[in-house]
């Protein structure tokens, strides 16, 4: 196969560099409204800002409760970061189980379980409100951690399941054959041999699990009624008021509440690419 010749590689270097600076932009006016004096945003295309404070980021940061005092920041941020890491944990130990059974074994309504698993992606969250609200209120957990971690657990199983499912029926049966011939059984299969060839697939749904709990708002915004019940999303819609918005601290939260996905991505970066593809084809 002929290699490129040096005009292509160039057309498509500045192809991926106009497609990151398109990408890239939005994000880049947020920073510079967060660092940004004042709280109305500057008309300027410009994502240079002008001048540099940091005052926006302290008032969120340090924000704290009027009438007890407490740190609220602190507070939600413990509060989101708990909701997401239960969640991921609900999320991916249920999730590889529930795939692999669906890929491995043929029983009764193992069809119809997958059909419902898919119809229920097909609902919209502000459609199920109603019906989860009266759910939580019946079981006393409105307002708390505990029920809204359930809320996005149910959420983020089915299409986790789905994505681990077509990636287990990649996997060669013969691997867990070998492993039982040597005398493995059926937890020791899937706990050494399974699982460990599932790490692509795995990060994958950890990060959607997590980012479906961290970045979610409609949820909690209805769920929670006492602040310190909040998670951060909310929190920052705080800062939108009827009447007048404070789009220096908006922009301050969300450049915050971003940073741990950031984190999380590049942390998993070397087993995405390869964990979002694999699934999609059956070998």
């Amino acid at each position: 196969m002929k290699p490129p010749s040096l005009a292509s590689r160039i057309a498509g270097h500045l192809v991926l560099v106009l497609a990151c600076a398109f990408a890239v932009y939005p994000v880049l006016l947020v920073l510079k409204k967060a660092l940004s004096p004042g709280q109305q945003f500057d008309l300027s295309l410009s994502p240079i800002p002008t001048s540099i404070t940091l005052s926006h980021f302290g008032d969120v940061i340090g924000a704290t409760d009027p009438g007890s005092g407490h740190w609220l920041f602190g507070r939600q941020l413990a509060n989101s970061l708990l909701v997401a890491g239960l969640t991921t944990i609900l999320g991916v130990t249920a999730s590889c189980t529930a795939a692999y059974a669906l890929s491995r074994h043929r029983f009764p309504g193992r069809r119809s379980s997958m059909g419902a698993f898919l119809a229920v992606q097909m609902f919209p969250a502000t459609l199920l409100l109603i019906p989860l609200y009266v759910l939580l209120d019946r079981l006393g957990l409105l307002n708390q951690l505990l029920g809204l971690t359930l809320v996005y657990s149910t959420t983020a199983i089915p299409f986790c399941v789905w994505t681990l499912k077509g990636y287990f029926d990649t996997l060669p049966r013969e691997l867990e054959e070998a492993a039982r011939i040597d005398g493995a059984g059926p937890f020791g299969v899937f706990f050494r041999v399974v699982l460990p060839l599932s790490r692509p697939a795995i990060a994958v749904t950890a990060l959607f699990s997590f980012m479906t709990a961290w970045n979610e708002f409609i949820l909690a915004g209805t769920f929670m009624s006492r602040q310190e019940s909040f998670t951060l999303p909310v929190l920052i819609h705080q800062y939108i008021g009827q009447h007048d918005a404070e789009w220096g601290h908006f922009a301050a939260g969300a450049i915050l509440v971003s940073l741990p996905v950031m984190a999380l991505f590049y942390a998993l970066q070397r087993h995405l690419v390869s964990g979002l593809t694999a699934g999609g084809v059956k070998g």
